[in-house]
């Protein structure tokens, strides 16, 4: 159809001030420096998209996500969002070490063709699951009182359940889940690594977090991606489960945790893949035996309404991080899902139900 071409791509930098700052094992980020898009059909019917590159993680920052943002505008001009899955190919293979940049991009296709097709987003992966659910919450790595004060403050919210950034120092790692156990009665934790633990260190941690009582519930890639081995061991040792995270960048990758015996969850971001890719690595997961938990980097509400359209529309989500537009100190986006304190609330309305105003500053690329 021919109102379903794509006129015009339009991309701008967008900073916004994290509340605390989010400091995990291998850095820490003050801003959120992400990219928000938009895609215009020649009905005049908008999708909106985000990317956030978070070099620490990813190894992607926003000046290369940009650059690569424009190279792949180009090639979306004058073609249907009807092909979305050839597009996100086609934007794979010109941008293959560029994930973060061709999310934003995927999520303004689909959510532009789900806003033609009158559909919400999450009816695209089936509409499985549409209710409301709950998200944990992220306590970076901070001083001991800080990590407490903070930890305090969402319990009141309503959260229970605490992804604990860890893996910089064992030892006070476990003083600080220590002090959340002590503090306030019924939580439960997630102690997510990003890769800053040795095989030792993480025992030794899962170790001292069983000796003060507390619950943990899930151990988030506690060494370096590559080292699937230890990850293996560190499931058996402990008899907690462990989730790959920063080890799962690919379908490839999710293949060979499988086959390794590395993982009991795969955690799917879609900044780490793109989001069809992601959807492919859920699918894979969920026929391999595996469970799954959703996350995402710190992004505000547009990519993870994305991310939380794949937990409504598939069955099978079974951990949910989708809190960062929590951290955020503001949120630049109008419409789509609602939190009430840690529950994600669905939309009824089409595509992501969201926009977001478009500055003087924002790139612009239209069919000549």
């Amino acid at each position: 159809m021919s109102d379903r071409i794509i006129k015009h791509v339009t991309f701008w930098p967008i900073d916004i001030p994290i509340t605390d700052p989010f400091v995990v094992a291998t850095g820490a980020r003050v801003v959120a420096e992400n990219v928000f898009a938009r895609i215009t059909l020649i009905d005049g019917t908008c999708g909106y998209g985000e990317a956030a590159p978070f070099p620490e993680v990813g190894g992607e920052d926003r000046e290369s996500c940009l650059n690569s943002l424009a190279r792949l505008a180009h090639s979306l001009i004058g073609q249907s969002v009807q092909d979305y899955r050839t597009l996100a190919h086609h934007m794979a293979e010109l941008a293959s070490t560029q994930p973060a940049a061709r999310c934003g991009l995927e999520t303004a296709l689909l959510d532009a063709y789900c806003r033609t097709a009158q559909m919400p987003m999450w009816q695209l992966w089936g509409g499985a699951d549409v209710r409301a659910r709950e998200t944990d919450i992220t306590i970076p790595i901070a001083t001991l009182d800080h990590t407490v004060t903070q930890a305090r403050r969402w319990y009141e919210k309503g959260f229970r359940l605490f992804k604990m950034k860890v893996g910089k120092d064992v030892a006070s790692d476990i003083r600080r889940l220590e002090a959340v156990h002590k503090a306030l009665p019924n939580v439960a934790f997630i102690g997510d690594g990003n890769q800053g633990f040795s095989r030792e260190d993480c025992l030794t941690f899962a170790k001292g977090v069983k000796q003060f009582g507390g619950v943990m519930v899930l151990l988030e890639q506690p060494v370096v991606r590559d080292d699937l081995d230890s990850m293996a061991a560190i499931r058996q040792e402990t008899g907690i489960p462990v989730a790959a995270d920063e080890s799962v960048r690919s379908l490839d990758d999710a293949r060979k945790v499988v086959e390794r015996g590395a993982a009991d969850y795969i955690n799917i971001k879609i900044m780490k893949t793109g989001v069809l890719e992601a959807a492919d690595i859920a699918s894979f997961t969920l026929r391999s035996g595996l469970k799954l938990m959703i996350g995402g980097m710190v992004e505000a509400r547009i990519a993870m309404g994305c991310s939380f359209s794949l937990v409504l529309g598939m069955k099978g989500f079974d951990v949910l991080d989708l809190d960062t537009p929590l951290l955020l100190s503001q949120d630049p986006v109008q419409g789509g899902y609602k939190y009430v304190g840690p529950q994600l609330q669905p939309w009824a309305t089409a595509g992501l139900g969201m926009s977001a105003e478009v500055p003087p500053q924002a790139q612009h690329f239209i069919e000549k």
